[in-house]
């Protein structure tokens, strides 16, 4: 039952030369990630846009310097409690944000399967054969064969194991890709998280600015009934002429006619903010409220902290570091492959003595391949990943660059948008004020109705604009903020090592509560 002395002289010719190859290889080939420069110029000390505090600067203001960043649920500095239900709602329900989460998982899973690469392969193959020889097979005399017509049978249960040290590295760089591929994802997660956050937040102030809008015009449309009425009874008692009253009546049907339109935007903003939140559009709805709230106060930070609040230049950062291991997985083809493979087991004729221990068989020995010649195949997968890394470096510096540029432009658009409002406000007075002096001369009989008329548009269009610049401003805001990365950083993204352990049962069951 004890394996011989010759067992044992054999076993060491074979793993010792085998032992001392492991212990000297090992290396990793390949180019070491070093991320590079995110600009070809060095970043900006601060922003362009930065609001400065003259006359002309407006109302809105940025965070003292040291003001946090926003951080977490970024959607509550608008102090919005039906905003702040919706965005917890659609963290839940989005399902672009479930399939994103899906897909993260699986590139989870695949660092699993990387890892599994460093391991031996273990494997068993029983079976059992019955055969007889044929009778008419004979020797070259013309006699038969002395086991011809005999039947046998043929027992095996052999146990095999395959094992290829990862002498170069090939599979640690594939384990380093699928880590960074697993990061890269949830980066992705999280910048579709934000996307589908500010797209609730920027619905939302739409629908409340159509319902500011809507609430000018029924203020319209009752003014202009009484115009009519006003008419009409100037009219039927000769003060006036039909003309007064056909106007009248003429402004009355278009403001009608504009308000009942209204009602096609705040349905769509709605049925979206539905589609957002995961629930039919056929039974969800939100009751009209007014847009009367100011951007809120948002800390922009510097340049410098963009890099570390983007998901997607994280995302992008993550991409360029899984093509440079890309790379060394093509370099590991130039160098051979070593494969240690052993089977043993039971072998015999009668199923009743396979287990017995004469009826043991094994065997054990490495193999080396090594690729002579390919006419070049290996020097243009290198080079075909290489080109593929510097295509990747290129991308992040465009992804850093369109994020300084959004940064600007939100900013921008909110600092331009809070003196617009503030001139607009005023060409409102303005209006309002032209509305009472013509109305008050044609109750004198001085001016005619066609001056009132005109009043009451300008300030009908002078209310809109106001309604639409304040809705502007704050879908502003929201851009700014999601510009900015919304409450996120870099610290929040999973290292190597969390993306590499075992998908469990309560992290899939978190995203799908339902």
């Amino acid at each position: 039952m004890m394996m011989t002395t010759m067992d044992r002289i054999r076993l060491r010719s074979i793993f010792g030369p085998t032992v001392a190859l492991l212990f000297l290889g090992g290396c990793m080939v390949g180019p070491k990630y070093h991320p590079p420069a995110a600009t070809v110029q060095a970043p900006p000390i601060s922003y362009k846009e930065v609001p400065t505090q003259s006359p002309n600067s407006g109302d809105w203001k940025i965070a003292d310097p040291k003001d946090a960043m926003l951080r977490g649920k970024w959607w509550e500095v608008f102090n919005e409690p039906e905003l702040n239900a919706l965005e917890e709602q659609l963290n839940i329900d989005n399902q672009n944000i479930k399939q994103a989460f899906e897909n993260f998982m699986e590139a989870r899973t695949l660092v699993t399967q990387a890892r599994a690469q460093l391991y031996p392969t273990l494997g068993v193959a029983p079976s059992y054969q019955h055969s007889r020889a044929s009778a008419n097979i004979g020797n070259s005399s013309g006699s038969n064969s002395s086991n011809a017509g005999q039947q046998s049978s043929l027992s095996t249960l052999p146990f095999e194991a395959s094992w290829e040290p990862d002498l170069w590295g090939k599979v640690r760089n594939t384990i380093h890709q699928a880590q960074y591929n697993a990061q890269l994802s949830a980066a992705d997660l999280e910048n579709e998280k934000l996307t589908e956050q500010a797209s609730l937040a920027v619905f939302f102030f739409e629908l409340r600015g159509q319902d500011a809008v809507q609430q000018i015009f029924d203020v319209t449309v009752e003014s202009d009934k009484q115009s009519v009425e006003l008419t009409r009874a100037r009219f039927e008692t000769g003060v006036d002429s039909e003309l007064a009253f056909v106007e009248a009546q003429n402004a009355l049907q278009n403001a009608e006619a504009a308000s009942t339109n209204l009602a096609i935007a705040r349905a769509q903003f709605e049925h979206a903010i539905a589609v957002l939140i995961g629930v039919p559009p056929s039974s969800f709805s939100i009751p009209m409220k007014p847009l009367n709230a100011a951007p809120p106060t948002i800390p922009v930070g510097v340049p410098a902290q963009l890099l570390e609040r983007r998901p997607d230049i994280a995302a992008a950062e993550r991409n360029m570091a899984a093509a440079n291991a890309q790379i060394g997985i093509a370099t590991a083809a130039y160098y051979p492959n070593l494969t240690i493979s052993a089977q043993a087991g039971f072998e015999s004729s009668a199923l009743k003595n396979l287990f017995q221990w004469p009826s043991r068989f094994w065997s054990v020995g490495p193999s080396i391949s090594e690729t002579l010649f390919d006419a070049g195949l290996r020097r243009a997968s290198v080079n075909q990943f290489v080109a593929v890394y510097d295509s990747n470096v290129a991308g992040y510096r465009q992804t850093v660059l369109t994020a300084f540029q959004q940064v600007e432009d939100s900013m921008a658009a909110v600092r331009i948008l809070s003196r617009e409002i503030q001139q607009q406000e005023d060409a409102v007075r303005s209006a309002q004020r032209f509305l009472e002096l013509t109305r008050a001369r044609y109750d004198t009989g001085v001016d005619q109705y066609l001056n009132v008329l005109v009043a009451q548009t300008t300030l009908l269009n002078d209310q809109q604009q106001l309604a639409s610049l304040r809705t502007q401003a704050m879908t502003a805001s929201v851009q700014l903020i999601e510009a900015l990365g919304g409450g996120w950083d870099r610290s929040q993204l999973p290292t190597p090592a969390q993306v590499s352990e075992r998908v469990t049962k309560s992290e899939i069951e978190s995203q799908n509560p339902h």
